[in-house]
């Protein structure tokens, strides 16, 4: 069968349960095709096919009948357009020809092959049908407040009939559904008709003797679904139930949804084993911390494994003596999967476009198919980990599309998500060919985390270039941030939005620190050792210390170039200050960053042939990953932290080096770039501007240069933010939000009131 329904009051109408079923068998019944019949334009379709709970349909008619287009590619259906144009004499002959009458004030809507107005009904006149008829078109008037001048012969049932005949398809398989008088024309044919309930009474008036037309008792989808089943135009009409049936719920009240598992795996004997991670980060044990209290939860991460042991467990304990109620779900994923999923598309479409190097983006659909599939196979997971009501917290840009597939099969559970990486501008996130699917997923969220408000701020202005939105709630930045003070400052940011009729609430919550971590670390020998044989080897040199991973974001050529500079307009430094430089080596599957590397260590070369003399090298540079005390010892002696990211989401490293100079009462400079998130909440921080590199020379030299008792009173003003926004208090403050929206979301929500 052919559904051919308006939107408004119709479709988009009717209880979640009742959208939900109707939804689910549009879109996996074999033998239903979706239309869209709407008094709507085009442009305000549009956001509905990003919404990932709504069935897209096959072809959509629009502007009462005046635009009619394929539902995938949303290009004219031809030769029904190109007819209806022919019909049409332009909105400016329209406008001008009932310029002088009174009462008309244009709708401020998009729309195209129509001209509309609000009216009351003592304007519309014999006059303005006279003016109508002579300028060749159609004039309807509906709802006592909406007037359209159509195409003569064009209205929504007309280009119906049209495409039924373009198509072939038996009007006997065809259901019209509609609730005001203007889609009264649909049911003009010898179509199947429902009025859904609270229709419009002029519209039952219009229909009540038609007999292929049902006046429907429930309301949007709720009638629609008693239509189909009045008329028994379906033959299994519980195909999309047997085809899709709701996971069972599981036990689980939180579930982490992360790339990565809280143990490493390892394979001894064919049989595969778990260890503590080498390399633990700050996020995994908070998010570990959340289960020690027995909250029953589930973490889900990918696993390589399954095809090389025997003894391969999809759900395993995590740690039965300290989170005895906590299991690891494990996706299976091949190495092929990981490969193109994570090492390849993530990194070479997402990460440059996320980061402003869009330029450096590659973007491949067959890999997008990919990344698809891993998401869905996370987001089935979860379902059927998560209990009834429970929250599921996704991590990271890797994991965007887990949103919109785990709220179509757990309609119950509470989405958060955190965006650990920078969220740019709408400018540079729509460039990504899929912004209209990877936003209509986070949308399905009811909280979503930045690290910083700039960052927060500008996932709105995206959000809103795809879905019509209303700004709810904004909230001061200050005193948590700075306003003003760095690029990444804003004065207020939206904390609250409404889509569709769902809330979604907005937080900036910069990740934190472990800051005991750092003061373990401090107190071993072993670092103690490291850091007086490190002092040694320096003789005596002041330090200017750079540590960040190999990647073209984080300005390590301009840095090294800026270096250079301050030599030589500064050569009394020479033989007294030293860069040591820590480059953490990509993975070896990222050729992309081959040419970098290569440009970096030529550049390091030249400084070092230019500027060294006996006893003293200008550059100390590293090409290795150091275990974390090694770079403790690095911190503690560190002049200078010289920290100069071109963006950056946040940056920890700035943190780590403040905590241990403030833990060992220090005096070390943070010079910050301030396109790092970490520079719109570390006060005390030198900032610079990473793309001047004049200002990347004077601010350095000002570290340099800087009094002791100023260099002191800024490294503590640093410390006391990182001391009191740790890593524990980013956990709290994130599930204290989450608290207060865990209220069970619409499936999806009615769309703005229109015509």
């Amino acid at each position: 069968m052919l559904l051919a329904t308006d939107l408004d009051g119709s479709f988009l109408a009717g209880t979640p349960e009742k959208r939900h079923q109707l939804y689910q068998l549009i879109t996996l019944h074999p033998d239903l095709e979706l239309v869209f019949v709407t008094g709507r334009g085009l442009e305000s379709v549009i956001p509905l096919l990003s919404d990932p709970t709504i069935p897209t349909p096959s072809y959509i008619i629009c502007d009462v009948g005046a635009t009619v287009v394929d539902g995938s590619s949303l290009q004219p259906v031809q030769p029904l357009q190109a007819e209806i144009d022919a019909r049409w004499p332009g909105e400016y002959a329209v406008e001008q020809a009932v310029a002088d009458l009174p009462g008309l004030q244009r709708q401020d809507v998009p729309q195209e092959r129509r001209c509309s107005f609000y009216c009351e009904a003592e304007a519309v006149t014999d006059e303005l049908s006279r003016i109508a008829k002579k300028l060749g078109c159609d004039m309807l008037y509906s709802a006592e407040r909406y007037l359209d001048f159509l195409p003569a012969g064009v209205n929504k049932g007309s280009t119906l009939k049209a495409l039924t005949e373009l198509l072939e398809k038996d009007s006997e398989r065809v259901l019209v559904v509609g609730d005001m008088l203007n889609d009264l024309s649909l049911f003009s044919y010898d179509f199947h008709g429902v009025c859904v309930g609270k229709s419009e009474a002029a519209l039952l008036r219009a229909t009540s003797q038609l007999e292929h037309v049902y006046h429907a008792r429930e309301a949007g989808c709720g009638g629609i679904l008693e239509a189909i089943e009045h008329f028994d135009l379906l033959a299994n009409k519980s195909y999309g139930a047997e085809a899709r049936k709701q996971p069972e719920p599981g036990k689980s009240d939180l579930v982490i949804v992360y790339h990565r598992l809280p143990f490493e795996e390892y394979i001894q004997n064919g049989k595969v084993q778990q260890r503590q991670p080498s390399s633990p980060n700050g996020i995994i044990p908070t998010l570990l911390s959340f289960f020690a209290s027995g909250t029953k939860g589930s973490w889900i991460a990918w696993s390589t494994v399954e095809e090389e042991v025997s003894n391969f467990q999809r759900r395993t304990p995590v740690d039965k003596d300290l989170y005895p109620n906590l299991t690891a779900s494990k996706v299976s994923l091949s190495r092929e999967e990981v490969d193109i999923f994570y090492k390849r598309f993530s990194k070479e479409a997402f990460w440059p476009t996320l980061h402003t190097f869009w330029e450096q983006a590659t973007f491949r659909e067959d890999h997008w198919q990919v990344f698809l599939e891993v998401n869905r196979k996370f987001a089935e997971h979860a379902a059927t980990e998560a209990a009834v009501g429970a929250v599921v917290w996704v991590h990271d840009y890797n994991l965007w599309m887990v949103p919109a597939v785990l709220r179509e099969l757990r309609p119950d559970v509470t989405i958060a998500f955190f965006h650990h990486t920078y969220f740019p501008s709408a400018d540079v996130f729509n460039v990504l060919p899929w912004r209209r699917d990877i936003i209509g997923s986070l949308l399905q969220c009811n909280f979503i985390g930045f690290h910083i408000p700039r960052q927060a701020e500008n996932f709105v202005d995206v959000a809103r270039g795809v879905m019509p939105l209303k700004v709810k709630e904004r909230i001061s930045c200050a005193p948590r941030f700075l306003t003003y003070g760095c690029a990444m400052g804003l004065e207020e940011m939206t904390s609250l939005i409404d889509v569709g009729g769902r809330e979604i609430r907005l937080g900036a919550l910069p990740v934190g620190l472990d800051v005991d971590r750092i003061r373990a670390a401090l107190e071993r020998p072993s670092v103690k050792k490291k850091a007086q044989a490190l002092r040694a080897e320096l003789s005596g040199n002041r330090v200017i210390l750079s540590v960040e991973r190999l990647d073209y974001t984080k300005g390590i050529l301009p840095k090294l170039e800026a270096f250079e500079l301050l030599l030589e307009q500064h050569p009394e430094l020479m033989g007294d200050v030293t860069l040591v430089t820590i480059c953490v080596p990509a993975a070896k599957e990222m050729t992309i960053y081959d040419d970098l590397q290569t440009q970096i260590e030529q550049t390091v070369g030249r400084i070092n042939g230019r500027f060294a003399k006996v006893g003293w090298t200008p550059i100390q540079f590293f090409f290795r990953a150091y275990p974390f005390e090694d770079l403790v010892a690095f911190y503690s002696l560190a002049d200078i932290m010289w920290i100069t990211p071109l963006r950056d989401g946040l940056n920890l490293v700035a943190k780590e080096f403040v905590a241990t100079q403030g833990i060992l009462g220090g005096k070390g400079v943070l010079v910050l770039s301030e396109f790092a998130g970490a520079a719109a909440e570390l006060r005390g921080a030198l900032l610079t501007n990473p793309h001047d590199p004049h200002d990347l020379v004077n601010t350095c030299f000002q570290a340099l240069t800087m009094d002791e008792s100023e260099a002191v009173s800024r490294i503590r003003e640093a410390f006391e933010v990182v001391r009191h926004n740790d890593i524990r208090a980013w956990g709290d403050e994130f599930m204290q939000v989450i608290d207060t929206c865990r209220t069970a979301p619409a499936i999806a929500a009615a769309a703005p009131e229109s015509k």
